[in-house]
Protein backbone atom coordinates (compact mmCIF):
# COMPACT_ATOMS: atom_id res chain seq x y z
CA UNK A 1 0.00 0.00 0.00
CA UNK A 2 1.01 3.60 -0.59
CA UNK A 3 -1.02 5.92 1.59
CA UNK A 4 0.65 8.85 -0.63
CA UNK A 5 2.36 9.39 -3.92
CA UNK A 6 5.72 10.59 -1.68
CA UNK A 7 5.34 7.11 0.02
CA UNK A 8 5.40 5.75 -4.06
CA UNK A 9 8.20 6.98 -5.38
CA UNK A 10 10.47 6.24 -2.41
CA UNK A 11 9.92 2.71 -2.33
CA UNK A 12 9.04 2.36 -5.97
CA UNK A 13 11.52 4.55 -7.72
CA UNK A 14 13.85 5.38 -4.77
CA UNK A 15 13.25 9.52 -5.10
CA UNK A 16 12.43 11.26 -1.87
CA UNK A 17 9.56 13.61 -2.84
CA UNK A 18 7.49 15.19 -0.17
CA UNK A 19 4.37 15.76 -2.35
CA UNK A 20 0.95 16.75 -0.34
CA UNK A 21 -1.13 14.00 -2.60
CA UNK A 22 -2.72 10.75 -1.15
CA UNK A 23 -3.38 8.21 -3.56
CA UNK A 24 -6.76 7.72 -2.94
CA UNK A 25 -7.56 11.44 -3.93
CA UNK A 26 -4.72 11.24 -6.99
CA UNK A 27 -7.14 8.13 -8.43
CA UNK A 28 -10.32 10.27 -7.21
CA UNK A 29 -9.23 12.82 -9.49
CA UNK A 30 -7.79 10.61 -12.35
CA UNK A 31 -11.24 9.03 -12.49
CA UNK A 32 -12.72 12.47 -13.03
CA UNK A 33 -10.67 13.36 -15.58
CA UNK A 34 -10.76 10.19 -17.83
CA UNK A 35 -14.44 10.88 -17.23
CA UNK A 36 -14.57 14.18 -18.60
CA UNK A 37 -12.69 12.66 -21.68
CA UNK A 38 -14.45 9.90 -22.33
CA UNK A 39 -17.86 12.09 -22.08
CA UNK A 40 -15.96 14.73 -24.48
CA UNK A 41 -15.38 11.62 -27.17
CA UNK A 42 -18.72 10.55 -26.72
CA UNK A 43 -20.66 13.58 -27.06
CA UNK A 44 -18.30 14.93 -30.12
CA UNK A 45 -19.36 11.42 -31.79
CA UNK A 46 -23.31 11.63 -31.21
CA UNK A 47 -22.21 15.39 -32.51
CA UNK A 48 -20.79 13.67 -36.17
CA UNK A 49 -23.95 11.38 -36.49
CA UNK A 50 -26.13 14.18 -36.15
CA UNK A 51 -27.87 12.63 -32.58
CA UNK A 52 -26.44 16.19 -30.39
CA UNK A 53 -27.28 19.51 -32.05
CA UNK A 54 -25.42 22.98 -31.08
CA UNK A 55 -26.98 24.89 -28.44
CA UNK A 56 -27.52 28.72 -28.67
CA UNK A 57 -27.44 30.74 -26.08
CA UNK A 58 -28.85 33.98 -25.50
CA UNK A 59 -25.62 36.38 -23.95
CA UNK A 60 -25.10 40.14 -23.22
CA UNK A 61 -21.52 41.24 -24.40
CA UNK A 62 -19.82 44.44 -23.75
CA UNK A 63 -20.58 45.05 -19.87
CA UNK A 64 -18.12 46.39 -17.83
CA UNK A 65 -17.50 44.39 -14.83
CA UNK A 66 -20.61 44.25 -12.15
CA UNK A 67 -19.98 44.90 -8.49
CA UNK A 68 -21.32 41.31 -7.70
CA UNK A 69 -18.33 39.93 -10.41
CA UNK A 70 -16.01 41.80 -8.68
CA UNK A 71 -16.25 40.84 -4.98
CA UNK A 72 -17.14 37.03 -6.19
CA UNK A 73 -13.44 37.44 -7.55
CA UNK A 74 -12.34 38.66 -4.37
CA UNK A 75 -13.57 36.08 -2.26
CA UNK A 76 -12.40 33.38 -4.64
CA UNK A 77 -9.17 34.97 -4.53
CA UNK A 78 -9.12 35.32 -1.04
CA UNK A 79 -9.11 31.66 -0.17
CA UNK A 80 -7.08 30.36 -2.77
CA UNK A 81 -4.58 32.49 -1.51
CA UNK A 82 -5.00 32.35 1.95
CA UNK A 83 -4.53 28.25 1.84
CA UNK A 84 -1.96 28.52 -1.10
CA UNK A 85 0.27 30.58 0.87
CA UNK A 86 -0.22 29.23 4.00
CA UNK A 87 0.80 25.57 2.48
CA UNK A 88 4.17 27.13 0.81
CA UNK A 89 4.86 28.66 4.45
CA UNK A 90 4.09 25.12 6.20
CA UNK A 91 4.40 23.28 3.23
CA UNK A 92 5.92 19.94 5.39
CA UNK A 93 2.75 20.01 7.68
CA UNK A 94 0.60 20.43 4.25
CA UNK A 95 2.24 17.65 2.45
CA UNK A 96 2.77 15.38 5.09
CA UNK A 97 -1.21 15.75 6.22
CA UNK A 98 -2.89 17.89 3.44
CA UNK A 99 -6.89 17.19 4.36
CA UNK A 100 -5.79 18.26 8.63
CA UNK A 101 -4.01 21.24 7.33
CA UNK A 102 -7.15 22.20 4.87
CA UNK A 103 -9.69 21.45 7.72
CA UNK A 104 -7.29 23.48 10.48
CA UNK A 105 -7.80 26.14 8.54
CA UNK A 106 -4.02 27.04 8.65
CA UNK A 107 -3.10 29.83 6.16
CA UNK A 108 -1.96 33.46 5.64
CA UNK A 109 -4.40 36.70 5.53
CA UNK A 110 -1.78 38.40 3.93
CA UNK A 111 -1.34 36.39 1.15
CA UNK A 112 -5.40 36.24 0.65
CA UNK A 113 -5.91 39.67 0.42
CA UNK A 114 -2.94 39.41 -2.31
CA UNK A 115 -4.76 37.32 -4.26
CA UNK A 116 -8.00 39.03 -3.96
CA UNK A 117 -6.33 42.25 -5.09
CA UNK A 118 -4.76 40.71 -8.39
CA UNK A 119 -7.76 38.55 -8.73
CA UNK A 120 -10.49 41.48 -8.68
CA UNK A 121 -7.80 43.61 -10.66
CA UNK A 122 -7.48 40.75 -13.23
CA UNK A 123 -11.32 40.50 -13.78
CA UNK A 124 -11.76 44.54 -13.81
CA UNK A 125 -9.30 44.59 -16.86
CA UNK A 126 -10.75 41.61 -18.84
CA UNK A 127 -14.03 42.83 -18.88
CA UNK A 128 -12.88 46.49 -19.65
CA UNK A 129 -11.07 45.16 -22.12
CA UNK A 130 -14.58 43.62 -23.87
CA UNK A 131 -16.21 47.09 -22.64
CA UNK A 132 -18.71 48.27 -25.57
CA UNK A 133 -20.08 51.86 -25.85
CA UNK A 134 -23.43 50.28 -25.75
CA UNK A 135 -23.79 46.46 -24.72
CA UNK A 136 -25.43 44.25 -27.03
CA UNK A 137 -27.32 40.50 -26.76
CA UNK A 138 -25.53 38.36 -29.45
CA UNK A 139 -26.85 34.56 -29.52
CA UNK A 140 -23.31 32.42 -28.63
CA UNK A 141 -23.25 28.69 -29.90
CA UNK A 142 -22.45 26.04 -27.52
CA UNK A 143 -21.16 22.30 -28.98
CA UNK A 144 -22.21 19.49 -26.26
CA UNK A 145 -18.81 18.61 -25.63
CA UNK A 146 -17.93 22.52 -24.53
CA UNK A 147 -19.62 21.49 -21.58
CA UNK A 148 -17.95 18.71 -20.31
CA UNK A 149 -15.75 21.05 -17.90
CA UNK A 150 -19.25 22.11 -16.58
CA UNK A 151 -20.07 18.43 -16.08
CA UNK A 152 -17.25 18.10 -14.34
CA UNK A 153 -17.89 20.81 -11.63
CA UNK A 154 -21.41 20.07 -10.93
CA UNK A 155 -20.88 15.92 -10.68
CA UNK A 156 -17.43 16.61 -8.78
CA UNK A 157 -19.80 18.99 -5.74
CA UNK A 158 -22.92 17.26 -5.38
CA UNK A 159 -21.20 13.80 -5.90
CA UNK A 160 -19.11 14.43 -2.75
CA UNK A 161 -22.38 15.83 -1.21
CA UNK A 162 -24.03 12.53 -1.73
CA UNK A 163 -21.37 10.20 -0.79
CA UNK A 164 -20.88 12.10 2.27
CA UNK A 165 -24.81 12.16 2.55
CA UNK A 166 -24.89 8.44 2.12
CA UNK A 167 -22.17 7.54 4.34
CA UNK A 168 -23.74 9.31 7.64
CA UNK A 169 -26.72 7.81 6.95
CA UNK A 170 -25.36 4.68 6.79
CA UNK A 171 -22.81 4.65 9.79
CA UNK A 172 -25.59 7.17 11.39
CA UNK A 173 -23.95 6.45 14.81
CA UNK A 174 -20.86 8.04 14.20
CA UNK A 175 -22.37 10.82 12.27
CA UNK A 176 -24.59 11.65 16.11
CA UNK A 177 -21.12 11.34 17.94
CA UNK A 178 -19.23 13.79 16.06
CA UNK A 179 -21.51 15.68 13.31
CA UNK A 180 -19.07 18.18 12.60
CA UNK A 181 -15.70 16.09 12.15
CA UNK A 182 -18.48 13.79 10.25
CA UNK A 183 -19.27 16.55 8.03
CA UNK A 184 -16.05 17.79 7.01
CA UNK A 185 -13.59 14.93 7.05
CA UNK A 186 -12.32 13.90 3.77
CA UNK A 187 -12.73 10.01 4.76
CA UNK A 188 -16.53 8.39 4.96
CA UNK A 189 -17.70 8.61 1.25
CA UNK A 190 -20.41 6.26 -0.42
CA UNK A 191 -19.60 6.21 -4.03
CA UNK A 192 -23.47 4.64 -5.26
CA UNK A 193 -24.63 7.92 -2.92
CA UNK A 194 -22.37 10.40 -4.57
CA UNK A 195 -23.51 8.46 -8.02
CA UNK A 196 -26.88 9.11 -7.40
CA UNK A 197 -27.28 13.12 -6.15
CA UNK A 198 -24.32 13.39 -8.78
CA UNK A 199 -25.75 12.08 -11.51
CA UNK A 200 -29.14 13.62 -10.62
CA UNK A 201 -27.55 17.10 -10.70
CA UNK A 202 -25.91 16.76 -13.97
CA UNK A 203 -29.21 15.45 -15.77
CA UNK A 204 -31.55 18.50 -14.10
CA UNK A 205 -28.21 21.13 -15.20
CA UNK A 206 -27.98 20.12 -18.67
CA UNK A 207 -32.31 19.03 -19.40
CA UNK A 208 -32.90 22.62 -17.78
CA UNK A 209 -30.09 24.61 -19.47
CA UNK A 210 -29.11 23.06 -22.55
CA UNK A 211 -32.11 20.85 -22.86
CA UNK A 212 -30.38 17.39 -23.83
CA UNK A 213 -33.00 14.64 -24.01
CA UNK A 214 -32.14 12.46 -20.74
CA UNK A 215 -32.66 9.19 -22.82
CA UNK A 216 -29.95 9.63 -25.12
CA UNK A 217 -27.68 11.50 -22.01
CA UNK A 218 -28.30 8.36 -19.96
CA UNK A 219 -26.84 6.52 -22.75
CA UNK A 220 -23.29 8.62 -22.89
CA UNK A 221 -22.99 8.68 -18.88
CA UNK A 222 -23.58 4.87 -18.78
CA UNK A 223 -19.48 4.79 -20.93
CA UNK A 224 -18.67 7.05 -18.48
CA UNK A 225 -19.51 5.65 -14.99
CA UNK A 226 -18.01 2.08 -15.08
CA UNK A 227 -14.54 3.76 -15.93
CA UNK A 228 -14.75 6.37 -13.28
CA UNK A 229 -16.21 3.68 -10.83
CA UNK A 230 -12.87 1.39 -11.72
CA UNK A 231 -10.17 3.90 -11.28
CA UNK A 232 -11.85 5.10 -8.26
CA UNK A 233 -12.02 1.59 -6.74
CA UNK A 234 -7.94 1.66 -7.37
CA UNK A 235 -7.44 4.44 -4.96
CA UNK A 236 -9.58 2.26 -2.12
CA UNK A 237 -6.73 -0.73 -3.10
CA UNK A 238 -3.57 1.36 -3.20
CA UNK A 239 -4.58 3.62 -0.28
CA UNK A 240 -5.98 0.85 1.99
CA UNK A 241 -9.01 3.06 3.18
CA UNK A 242 -10.78 0.29 4.59
CA UNK A 243 -13.06 -0.66 1.78
CA UNK A 244 -12.31 -4.23 2.37
CA UNK A 245 -13.50 -7.27 2.08
CA UNK A 246 -14.42 -10.29 5.26
CA UNK A 247 -11.60 -12.21 7.15
CA UNK A 248 -10.26 -14.79 4.39
CA UNK A 249 -8.50 -17.19 6.00
CA UNK A 250 -8.98 -19.97 3.63
CA UNK A 251 -5.92 -21.23 1.24
CA UNK A 252 -6.18 -19.93 -2.58
CA UNK A 253 -8.22 -22.58 -4.37
CA UNK A 254 -6.06 -24.83 -6.92
CA UNK A 255 -7.94 -23.76 -9.49
CA UNK A 256 -6.42 -19.91 -8.95
CA UNK A 257 -2.97 -20.99 -7.81
CA UNK A 258 -1.39 -18.87 -10.78
CA UNK A 259 -2.46 -15.84 -9.46
CA UNK A 260 -0.85 -13.68 -6.85
CA UNK A 261 -1.34 -14.35 -3.46
CA UNK A 262 -2.71 -11.10 -2.79
CA UNK A 263 -5.37 -11.28 -4.90
CA UNK A 264 -7.38 -14.06 -2.85
CA UNK A 265 -6.09 -12.46 1.12
CA UNK A 266 -4.72 -9.36 1.34
CA UNK A 267 -3.22 -7.99 4.41
CA UNK A 268 -3.33 -4.33 3.37
CA UNK A 269 0.23 -3.45 4.70
CA UNK A 270 0.65 0.42 5.57
CA UNK A 271 -2.98 0.99 5.33
CA UNK A 272 -4.16 4.71 5.98
CA UNK A 273 -6.44 3.11 9.00
CA UNK A 274 -3.32 3.13 11.01
CA UNK A 275 -4.46 0.63 13.79
CA UNK A 276 -7.91 1.88 14.03
CA UNK A 277 -10.73 0.58 11.59
CA UNK A 278 -13.15 -2.15 11.60
CA UNK A 279 -13.86 -5.65 10.47
CA UNK A 280 -17.46 -7.56 10.05
CA UNK A 281 -17.23 -10.95 11.73
CA UNK A 282 -19.98 -13.50 12.24
CA UNK A 283 -22.67 -10.74 12.22
CA UNK A 284 -20.83 -8.24 14.17
CA UNK A 285 -18.51 -5.24 14.09
CA UNK A 286 -15.39 -5.51 15.89
CA UNK A 287 -12.32 -3.64 16.56
CA UNK A 288 -10.20 -5.03 12.99
CA UNK A 289 -7.04 -6.54 14.70
CA UNK A 290 -3.99 -4.71 13.02
CA UNK A 291 -0.05 -5.58 13.93
CA UNK A 292 2.94 -3.53 13.87
CA UNK A 293 4.78 -4.03 10.34
CA UNK A 294 8.20 -5.11 11.43
CA UNK A 295 11.15 -2.78 10.04
CA UNK A 296 8.20 -0.18 9.44
CA UNK A 297 9.57 3.14 10.62
CA UNK A 298 6.48 5.15 11.49
CA UNK A 299 8.33 8.53 10.64
CA UNK A 300 9.17 7.37 7.21
CA UNK A 301 5.24 6.34 7.04
CA UNK A 302 3.50 9.16 8.86
CA UNK A 303 2.28 6.41 11.10
CA UNK A 304 1.12 3.64 8.54
CA UNK A 305 2.96 0.85 9.63
CA UNK A 306 -0.14 -1.37 10.61
CA UNK A 307 -1.41 -4.54 8.38
CA UNK A 308 -4.47 -6.78 9.03
CA UNK A 309 -3.59 -9.33 11.28
CA UNK A 310 -5.84 -11.70 9.76
CA UNK A 311 -5.71 -11.23 5.17
CA UNK A 312 -9.27 -10.20 3.89
CA UNK A 313 -10.90 -10.11 0.72
CA UNK A 314 -9.69 -7.39 -1.48
CA UNK A 315 -12.76 -5.78 -2.77
CA UNK A 316 -11.70 -3.09 -4.41
CA UNK A 317 -9.34 -5.24 -6.78
CA UNK A 318 -12.54 -7.44 -7.70
CA UNK A 319 -14.43 -4.51 -8.44
CA UNK A 320 -11.92 -2.16 -10.48
CA UNK A 321 -11.50 -5.56 -12.56
CA UNK A 322 -15.26 -6.31 -13.23
CA UNK A 323 -16.39 -2.73 -13.67
CA UNK A 324 -13.17 -2.01 -16.05
CA UNK A 325 -14.11 -5.19 -18.49
CA UNK A 326 -17.82 -3.87 -17.71
CA UNK A 327 -16.50 -0.15 -19.51
CA UNK A 328 -14.57 -2.26 -22.13
CA UNK A 329 -17.22 -4.60 -23.07
CA UNK A 330 -20.10 -0.94 -23.28
CA UNK A 331 -17.14 1.14 -24.96
CA UNK A 332 -16.07 -1.90 -28.06
CA UNK A 333 -20.22 -2.22 -28.70
CA UNK A 334 -21.64 0.78 -27.82
CA UNK A 335 -22.07 2.28 -31.91
CA UNK A 336 -24.16 -1.36 -32.12
CA UNK A 337 -26.75 -0.24 -30.31
CA UNK A 338 -28.91 1.50 -31.95
CA UNK A 339 -32.21 2.08 -29.81
CA UNK A 340 -31.37 4.94 -26.99
CA UNK A 341 -31.56 4.05 -23.57
CA UNK A 342 -30.47 0.15 -24.16
CA UNK A 343 -26.48 0.95 -23.04
CA UNK A 344 -28.08 2.64 -19.95
CA UNK A 345 -30.63 -0.27 -18.80
CA UNK A 346 -27.03 -2.51 -19.84
CA UNK A 347 -25.30 -0.69 -17.67
CA UNK A 348 -27.93 -0.95 -14.70
CA UNK A 349 -27.51 -4.46 -14.66
CA UNK A 350 -24.04 -4.74 -14.79
CA UNK A 351 -23.56 -2.29 -11.59
CA UNK A 352 -26.37 -3.10 -9.87
CA UNK A 353 -25.11 -7.17 -10.07
CA UNK A 354 -21.16 -6.56 -9.50
CA UNK A 355 -22.05 -4.46 -6.28
CA UNK A 356 -24.55 -6.85 -5.44
CA UNK A 357 -22.84 -10.00 -5.32
CA UNK A 358 -19.38 -8.24 -4.06
CA UNK A 359 -21.07 -7.04 -0.53
CA UNK A 360 -21.38 -10.86 0.04
CA UNK A 361 -17.65 -10.90 0.75
CA UNK A 362 -17.19 -6.96 1.80
CA UNK A 363 -17.19 -4.90 5.20
CA UNK A 364 -20.57 -3.19 6.03
CA UNK A 365 -23.55 -2.08 7.89
CA UNK A 366 -26.61 -4.36 7.95
CA UNK A 367 -30.38 -2.98 8.50
CA UNK A 368 -32.17 -5.31 9.74
CA UNK A 369 -35.97 -5.13 8.65
CA UNK A 370 -38.38 -7.97 10.00
CA UNK A 371 -36.34 -11.26 9.93
CA UNK A 372 -34.10 -9.61 6.54
CA UNK A 373 -30.62 -8.30 7.05
CA UNK A 374 -29.04 -6.65 3.80
CA UNK A 375 -26.67 -3.55 3.33
CA UNK A 376 -27.72 -0.25 1.85
CA UNK A 377 -25.55 -1.26 -0.80
CA UNK A 378 -27.76 -4.31 -1.61
CA UNK A 379 -30.55 -2.42 -1.66
CA UNK A 380 -29.67 0.07 -3.80
CA UNK A 381 -27.55 -2.09 -6.12
CA UNK A 382 -31.26 -4.93 -6.34
CA UNK A 383 -32.79 -2.11 -7.29
CA UNK A 384 -29.95 -0.69 -9.61
CA UNK A 385 -30.17 -3.86 -11.31
CA UNK A 386 -33.67 -4.39 -11.39
CA UNK A 387 -34.31 -1.02 -12.66
CA UNK A 388 -31.87 -2.09 -15.44
CA UNK A 389 -33.85 -5.22 -16.55
CA UNK A 390 -37.17 -2.70 -16.49
CA UNK A 391 -35.43 0.10 -18.68
CA UNK A 392 -34.72 -2.89 -21.11
CA UNK A 393 -37.91 -3.84 -22.17
CA UNK A 394 -39.60 -0.48 -21.70
CA UNK A 395 -36.93 0.73 -24.51
CA UNK A 396 -37.40 -2.60 -26.65
CA UNK A 397 -41.02 -2.35 -26.48
CA UNK A 398 -40.81 1.26 -27.44
CA UNK A 399 -37.89 1.09 -30.31
CA UNK A 400 -40.04 2.41 -33.12
CA UNK A 401 -40.49 5.66 -30.89
CA UNK A 402 -37.61 6.13 -28.79
CA UNK A 403 -35.57 6.07 -32.21
CA UNK A 404 -37.94 9.06 -33.47
CA UNK A 405 -36.56 11.03 -30.65
CA UNK A 406 -34.56 13.76 -31.28
CA UNK A 407 -31.27 14.13 -28.76
CA UNK A 408 -31.67 17.52 -28.43
CA UNK A 409 -34.42 20.08 -28.77
CA UNK A 410 -34.19 23.52 -30.19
Amino acid sequence: MYPSLTDFFREVLGLNILLPVQTYGFFVALSFLLGVWVLILEFKRKEREGIFGITTKEVIVGKPAQIHELLLSGIVGFVIGYFLVGAAMNYKEFATNPQEFLTSLNGSALGGLAFAAISIFTTWRDKNKQKLPEPKKVLKEIHPHQLAGNILVVAGVFGLLGAKIFHNLEYIDEFMADPWEALISFSGLTFLGGLILGSAAVFYYLKKYYKLSIIHLLDVLAIVMPLTYAVGRLGCLTAGDGCWGIPNPNPMPELLAWLPDWIWAYDFPNNIIKDAGQIFVDGTWVNAPQTMMEGCDPAVWNGHCYKLATPVYPTPFYEFSIMLIGFLGLWFTRKRFKTPGLLFGIYLIIAGLERFFVEKIRVNSLYKVGGFEFTQAELISSIMAIGGIIVIFIVLKNRNKLKNIKAQKP
